[in-house]
């Protein structure tokens, strides 16, 4: 019994979220309540104004509280210093205070806040406190699932604090800004489901962009993606970043990310 309850679990898991998993922004559906989801993300961006290469590492865990509620954690480790080290870390709330389901479709809206603490040193102007600087974000995400297809936006407020003890905030840039995305999943296959085992395939584009509202300088990148999932509990992501028009200055702005994500399901039972 308690496997065939999994199974319609998975299944109902596959065809609902598996093509709202984004590379790297999220939507407005949660980790499913009690589960706990594992996220190894690694990224390799070319530098622009030096030779070599600007690798990330940065392990994340998000627990679903409820269905409506979820908390992640996570850590930034990188090698800017020539040396793997850990920079900071991170903590977020999202909160999904909306949703409606049809047959074939649903509507979320949600909200959230992330706080994030970082040591290395500021190096450009582009604000990113998942990894490069200390501050605070405040957000919110709509999501549309049609079918096959998820379509998520977000709007977000952004800040950036002193990279404490060594790295005050330069007065010469702006502080804040508004970021904005747009992310298209598709779910290629499988056409019917017939087994929770079956391998998921996902085609993504997802668009990012942020302005400093101090003067108006922004960017735009886009990330194709394609994304993996196997026996419904692990999933595979290999995307793309690639500037498509800046008024900032950006130390790396174009590489590859590669992320290995899994999900622990119903951990109370």
């Amino acid at each position: 019994m308690r496997k065939v309850i999994l199974f319609f679990v998975a299944i109902s898991y596959q065809t609902i979220y598996s093509q709202e998993l984004f590379v790297v922004t999220d939507p407005a559906s949660n980790v499913p309540a009690n589960s706990l989801a594992v996220n190894l993300m690694q990224s390799l961006f070319k530098e622009q104004y030096v030779s070599g290469y600007n690798y990330h590492f940065m392990p994340e865990v998000t627990y679903g509280l409820n269905k409506n509620i979820m908390v992640r954690g996570s850590a930034f480790i990188s090698n800017r210093s020539n040396q793997l080290v850990t920079e900071g870390a991170s903590f977020m709330v999202k909160y999904r205070f909306y949703s409606t389901d049809d047959l074939n479709s649903h509507f979320r809206l949600a909200t959230y806040g992330r706080y994030s603490f970082n040591n290395s040193d500021i190096h450009q102007e582009q604000i990113e406190i998942l990894g490069h600087n200390s501050g605070f974000e405040t957000g919110l995400i709509a999501t549309k699932l049609i079918k096959k297809l998820a379509i998520s936006s977000s709007v977000s407020f952004e800040k950036a604090l002193d990279n404490k003890p060594n790295y005050p905030f330069p007065n010469t840039i702006g502080n804040n800004a508004i970021n904005y995305t747009l992310s298209f999943g598709k779910l290629m296959y499988p056409k019917k489901y017939t087994s929770f085992k079956q391998t998921n395939i996902n085609l993504m584009l997802e668009f990012a962009g942020q302005t400093i509202n101090e003067n108006g300088k922004s960017y735009l990148d886009v990330v194709p993606a394609i994304q993996f999932i196997f026996n419904s509990q692990a999933r595979l992501d290999l995307a793309y970043r690639k500037e498509l028009i800046s008024s900032m200055f950006r130390t790396a702005p174009n590489g590859f990310y590669f992320n290995l994500y899994y999900t622990f399901f119903d951990l109370k039972k």
